[in-house]
């Protein structure tokens, strides 16, 4: 699947077949790093310093980023960009935690909760407790959201191992991605088990690496 967003770049003969532009603590960029790690696929990783203005960040960075945000990634010349775009886009290119056809829908669903939910709450929570202060009833409000987005997430994997019943797919390295740095936020998986459950199994997946080492790395 091709996003929407994607634009070609000039490429130079020495220019990677993938590049993936990301930053620490960007979960959407550990996003698209994790499932070029469980893939095993080839790639380079460049991290962009997000405290830099715009304006001073690497040239072919600022070229490609559509949006001017990481993560972005550059595939044979060609940007992409919004982290769950470029996983449906690796997912087809690496053949790789895709789920079966009849599961493609379902991916699509989590992907689309997890935009709206717990790819809200949980960062937002996170960034507002450890870089940018806010008043008490904007806290209570995202931890509430993140409280019920973790309940929702917990129903759901009581009845499966993974999001969908195949195993491991995008739509799981969507859902987790900001879930490895939840004692950031005051809560804790312990009130979540089924939650805790999966994301030791996504633990346990070779190739895998906690974030804070996955996009510290360039």
């Amino acid at each position: 699947m091709t996003s929407p967003h994607a634009l070609t770049l000039p490429q130079s003969a020495a220019a990677p077949t993938l590049l993936l532009y990301g930053g620490a603590n960007s979960g959407h960029s550990y996003k698209a790093r994790l499932l070029l790690l469980l893939s095993n696929t080839p790639h380079q990783y460049q991290r962009i310093a997000l405290d830099t203005p715009r304006a001073l960040r690497p040239a072919p960075f600022v070229a490609a980023s559509k949006f001017g945000e990481v993560p972005v990634l550059v595939d044979e010349g060609t940007a992409y960009c919004q982290s769950d775009a470029i996983l449906l886009h690796l997912a087809q290119r690496t053949n790789a935690l895709r789920g079966n056809a009849s599961e493609a829908a379902a991916i699509l669903e989590w992907l689309f909760w997890e935009t709206n939910r717990i790819g809200f709450s949980v960062p937002n929570l996170r960034y507002a407790l450890r870089f940018e202060p806010q008043p008490e009833p904007v806290l209570a409000y995202l931890r509430a959201r993140a409280t019920a987005d973790l309940a929702q997430l917990d129903n759901a994997l009581a009845r499966t191992d993974f999001l969908v019943p195949s195993g491991p797919t995008i739509a799981d390295i969507a859902c987790c991605a900001y879930l490895f740095w939840l004692p950031d936020t005051g809560l804790s998986t312990q009130d979540f088990p089924h939650v805790s459950r999966w994301l030791s199994a996504l633990r346990a997946l070779p190739g895998w690496m906690h974030p804070d080492l996955a996009l510290a790395l360039a």
